[in-house]
């Protein structure tokens, strides 16, 4: 039996994928079907909806590469293509089967195409199914800067199974549960508690965990739709993270996660936070301390500080020049709109990826 989220003008149902695509497909009628698909998940996650129903038997399948150096105004040029070279009209359907890229490129593809037709999100990371599943913020990569382009549109339905997460390897399951640990810290104390005893990521109980986390972010999103307030909370460890990712992509031989971005930038913003004085070092240290035995440390250059602020500039939740962030000021709970001097963020900065010691 399956369990849903309400979340504003749609549902997101967790359990088994065959049984509620099944239904949705049965009782909802479209002109045309399209999947859009990478690499990975075309051989591993289409098989197992593929034959659900006649539609998807039929559908298109659009095939873009994997990875955040494809979510791309180039890629998304190429899914509105094969939708136009098929005749797509307002009343098709674009099933997004993949991670957080294909759901953020694809829902945007679909946003935008003929100024919207239906998308439906079947996220199958872990980092997709707790974080992108909810909030219909959809987006690409522009000019080095993650999500600079971007709308907010709302799926017909999400579709969550933890089966997916099977087929994941250890490093995408850490990237995800990146995502966990930052809504435990800016949202719910006992679940941190929960999840800094957990071990072993292969063992994990999915199914709670995902829901745990979905039903935070649904209870923040609900709050602020359009993230004009409260919602920024859920930027935690992300304007120092999508800087360092940005950085990675462009600099490194194996660029970093998404997640694993994060996890250093959470590192690098509770620092921020014991200097702003909303954390002392006892309650801050336990918490570095463990990321940085389940995530490892990250070293850039040092004339790579420039790089980090300047994109951390171009963040979107900046204000008047200056840069916002939103911080933990007790576990389990967070403020946002909050600017640190640009001198304590460079210091922060070379102290967590440039120096030796992170801690």
């Amino acid at each position: 039996m399956s369990a849903h989220i309400s979340v504003s003008d749609y549902q997101i149902y967790i359990g088994n994928v065959e049984q509620t695509l099944l239904s949705f497909l049965s009782t909802n009628h479209y002109s045309q079907y399209f999947i859009l698909v990478d690499e990975n998940t075309q051989q591993y996650c289409l098989p197992r909806i593929k034959n659900l129903h006649t539609t998807l038997q039929n559908a298109t399948i659009i095939a873009i590469k994997s990875g955040e150096a494809h979510k791309t105004i180039e890629t998304t040029a190429q899914i509105w293509q094969q939708l136009l070279q098929n005749s797509a009209d307002r009343r098709a359907l674009l099933l997004n089967l993949g991670g957080g890229v294909i759901g953020d490129m694809g829902g945007f593809a679909a946003a935008t195409y003929k100024r919207g037709i239906d998308f439906v999100q079947v996220p199958t990371t872990l980092l997709s199914q707790v974080d992108a599943s909810v909030g219909g913020k959809l987006g690409i990569d522009f000019g080095d800067i993650k999500n600079s382009i971007g709308s907010f549109a709302n799926p017909k339905v999400v579709f969550v199974d933890t089966i997916f997460l099977q087929t994941l390897p250890f490093r995408q399951l850490r990237n995800g549960f990146a995502e966990v640990i930052k809504h435990a810290l800016i949202a719910d104390a006992h679940y941190w508690q929960q999840i800094c005893q957990i071990a072993n990521l292969t063992n994990a109980d999915w199914d709670i965990i995902v829901a745990t986390s979905l039903h935070i972010k649904k209870r923040v999103v609900e709050q602020d739709p359009k993230e004009q307030n409260v919602r920024k909370i859920l930027n935690f460890g992300h304007t120092v993270g999508h800087a360092i990712e940005s950085y990675s992509l462009t600099h490194d031989a194996d660029p970093l996660l998404h997640g694993e971005a994060v996890a250093f930038g959470m590192i690098a913003e509770l620092f921020l936070a014991v200097e702003a004085g909303l954390l002392t070092v006892d309650v801050a240290l336990p918490v570095v301390d463990w990321l940085t035995a389940m995530f490892g440390v990250h070293k850039v250059p040092q004339n790579s500080l420039d790089t980090l602020v300047f994109l951390m500039l171009n963040d979107k939740k900046n204000a008047n020049g200056t840069i916002q962030f939103a911080l933990v000021d007790k576990i389990g709970h967070a403020i946002f709109d909050q600017s640190v001097d640009s001198t304590i963020i460079r210091q922060v900065l070379a102290k967590c990826f440039v120096t030796d010691d992170v801690i």
